[in-house]
């Protein structure tokens, strides 16, 4: 094999078998599909360790993928509960896991969950750094900091959130900025804290060259982690998210020139109205690389239905150029979700990718929505069950409430616009010879 990365095989003309993969699930030839990896503007996070992977492409043109976070914690350090989390995921169909433990054996949780999923596996060492280690923040030096990395790397992660760009010019522009919830980024706050705490700069900024090394030796793509993404409508856009974005922007063009593939991460929380531009402000600032956003969750007052306004911000982001949305589950802001938070949160995101997926005219993305609306015409009960996103609560809904006929629901019986308009045209008429029941 001649080559390191799928990025460095694309440019020498190469087509990976990662990259036939992709090229099928997206109907995508497959020399268009090279050169928008060769570019960046797709990218294929494949580690080379990773040997149960069914691989994914995230980028331009591609369908919108959707990430499930979970993890140790030491709240809840129930390994056992976080596998029923994975295997929901890949069964509903996440192309991406970021295990984001914090606590106990990761290491252990780690290997396991990437031995099982074919789904695609992100990190954040950063995370896992404290506790790998066994030191206090402040302590932990560079060469610590790279172990972690170089750790993550050899058990076969696909792609790692790194705060590279939470440099001090970022953070003199942040605490000029007044911001109401200051970072809400776990590692981005960390790094901020190791930072003012030892006067030094960003290692991963620093010693980015060497952070690529090791990236670049596993394939490993850089998900370039946005420290200063804003945590409430209020910061949204505002000069502390918008000058990370540019030292990001370099950040991504440094990557590229040593065939590391690279993602940008993004907000956050932001107001519906700035989300557009904010997804035009990415892609020219960080040259067409594919964008990973979490929501953005468009208002601050839903605790417990923050998989909803993060939908909707994500169904919008996605039709206005976002790759990639990262679940929000109704948990979010209050504790660690279980497995039925996972799920909904799943569906929710799952919803607001296909939305942005027929509003950017991804090819055959509407197929799937006229066969539902074939079967519902026909009235076809097991046929809508089986196209459905979630196909146990469908009908679920359907059986708690059974109709007397099966041509039609307990809502509106016998007055089912469907049936009525199915009947005359088959030349049945229709008679309303009995009291609906309903």
């Amino acid at each position: 094999m001649n080559y390191k990365t799928q990025m460095e095989a694309a440019k020498k003309g190469i087509l990976t078998k990662e990259m036939k993969t992709v090229s099928q699930k997206e109907n995508m030839d497959e020399q268009k599909l090279m050169q928008l990896v060769a570019s960046g503007r797709v990218a294929i996070p494949a580690n080379i360790r990773h040997t149960s992977l069914n691989a994914e492409g995230i980028g331009e043109g591609l369908r919108t993928k959707i990430n499930v976070n979970l993890g140790i914690s030491g709240d809840c350090p129930d390994y056992e509960k976080e596998m029923e989390k994975v295997k929901l995921a890949i069964d509903f169909g996440a192309e991406s896991i970021m295990d984001l433990s914090n606590y106990g054996k990761t290491h252990d949780f780690r290997t396991a969950l990437i031995e099982y999923s074919p789904a695609m596996i992100g990190t954040v060492p950063m995370y896992d750094a404290i506790g790998y280690l066994e030191k206090d923040l402040a302590d932990i030096t560079v060469k610590d900091f790279m172990k972690v990395l170089q750790a993550h790397a050899e058990e076969g992660v696909d792609f790692m959130t790194i705060h590279a760009g939470i440099n001090k010019r970022a953070i003199e522009c942040f605490k000029r900025s007044g911001r109401l919830t200051n970072i809400v980024s776990r590692g981005g706050s960390l790094l901020f804290a190791w930072m003012e705490m030892t006067g030094n700069e960003n290692p991963f900024y620093e010693h980015y060259e060497e952070v690529m090394d090791i990236l670049r030796e596993y394939d490993v793509t850089i998900s370039i982690g946005d420290a200063l993404r804003p945590g409430s409508i209020h910061d949204s856009s505002d000069a502390g998210q918008i000058s990370e974005l540019i030292e990001l922007g370099d950040l991504t063009k440094r990557a590229w020139a040593k065939d590391v593939q690279v993602m940008i991460e993004g907000p956050g929380h932001m107001a519906l109205n700035e989300i557009p531009a904010n997804m035009l402000l990415q892609k020219r600032l960080c040259h067409g690389a594919p964008f990973y956003v979490l929501g953005p969750l468009v208002t601050d007052i839903a605790p417990g239905y923050d998989h909803i306004t993060s939908a909707i911000g994500g169904a919008i982001a996605s039709a206005h150029g976002a790759d990639f949305l990262c679940y929000v589950t109704p948990a979010e802001h209050l504790r660690l979700p279980d497995l039925d938070d996972v799920k909904e949160g799943i569906v929710a995101t799952k919803i607001a990718a296909h939305a942005g997926d027929i509003a950017k005219g991804i090819p055959n993305a509407r197929d799937i929505d006229n066969k539902m609306s074939d079967a519902r015409r026909r009235i076809a009960w097991e046929e809508m069950f089986a196209l459905a996103i979630d196909k146990e609560k469908p009908r679920k809904y359907f059986e708690s409430a059974p109709p007397a006929e099966m041509d039609t629901c307990s809502m509106c019986g016998k007055m089912c616009a469907m049936r009525t308009t199915n009947h005359i045209l088959e030349g049945k008429g229709v008679v309303f010879t009995e009291k609906n029941k309903c």
